[in-house]
């Protein structure tokens, strides 16, 4: 599967485009890891779609489902749902656990760029 573009900006990555998608990305990459079953993923769906529009030219927004791409999630060390974790030239530099309010993630995100 390529990297497809979802609505409002959010890009699907997979373990074989994880490196390319996120690890090459040039500034802040915002990854949320999530699965389909998980009801505080889809809960988080809005919020992530609508940070993708905001901050569009600022910061890439990528999700990654965690049943279908083990590798990265296990290499990630991915134990909660949904975890967000924040990549700067391809090195994560935050991470935020859970269902949290849109503005927990702005915040992390603004103090960032």
């Amino acid at each position: 599967m390529s990297a497809d573009t979802t609505n409002a900006g959010v890009v699907e990555v997979t373990d074989v485009t994880f490196a390319a998608e996120v690890e090459g990305a040039q500034g802040l990459v915002l990854v949320d890891f999530g699965a389909a079953w998980c009801g505080p993923c889809r809960m988080m769906d809005p919020a992530v779609k609508q940070i993708a529009g905001d901050y569009a030219g600022r910061v890439k927004v990528a999700k990654v489902d965690t049943d279908a791409n083990l590798q990265v999630s296990t290499r990630f060390n991915i134990r909660s749902l949904p975890t967000f974790l924040i990549f700067r030239d391809g090195k994560v530099v935050d991470q935020v656990i859970g269902a949290v309010p849109r503005q927990a993630i702005e915040n992390k995100l603004a103090a960032l760029l």
